[in-house]
């Protein structure tokens, strides 16, 4: 199976590109959100690639982080879920928003992304559920202990992202104690904080 792919850009459009390897052009489907962070055609780029094999065709997936090749194959792994919706959900939301939206359980935020409806989105949360600490903003989602200040700002920054004003983020964090918390405890009490 092929997990990584470097190469000059051949070819870039929402959805997909042409990566040259060796002189090979591999055809590579994209989130939105990756093609966003690509560079330009002619740019040399190292992707995180997924393999997907069926019977008569073999699809590969690319990826410009870990953690949304990570998320993404969590994704396909639930029923009803496949490579194509995957891709889809990545595109409506980056990893990091995504699991910020399925730790706070916010079913109105997936059922947003064309394709999911509210079966889906249920089954996301539910799936998901406590499966996502690598994901989430890096490094401040993995469990690990990092400065207060350094959590508050992520969780502001995951506020944001989840649609309220970066005053009420700021201000909802000077009211939760972050002491010893780490990212997921700081963000549910900020949001039950919020929800008043």
């Amino acid at each position: 199976m092929i997990a990584l792919l470097t190469g000059i850009i051949q070819e870039k459009s929402a959805g997909r590109l042409v990566l040259d390897v060796g002189g090979v052009g591999y055809e590579i489907w994209i989130s939105f959100s990756s093609y966003c962070e690509l560079d330009e055609e002619g740019n040399r780029v190292t992707l995180e690639i997924y393999t997907h094999v069926k019977e008569d065709q073999l699809k590969l997936y690319g990826f410009t982080t870990k953690q949304e090749k990570e998320l993404f194959v969590l994704l396909i792994q639930i029923s009803g879920i496949g490579p194509k919706l995957g891709v889809t959900i990545l595109s409506g939301l980056p990893a990091d928003e995504l699991a910020v939206a399925v730790e706070a359980s916010d079913l109105a935020r997936l059922t947003g992304i064309p394709g999911v409806g509210k079966k889906t989105g249920e089954r996301i949360l539910l799936e998901l559920n406590g499966k996502l600490d690598k994901v989430l903003l890096g490094a401040a989602g993995s469990g690990k202990k990092t400065s207060s200040s350094s959590l508050k700002g992520d969780v502001v920054s995951a506020l944001v992202n989840l649609g309220y004003s970066r005053n009420v983020a700021e201000r909802t964090m000077k009211q939760v104690d972050s002491e010893g918390s780490s990212f997921q405890d700081l963000l549910r009490s900020a949001l039950k904080e919020l929800s008043g």
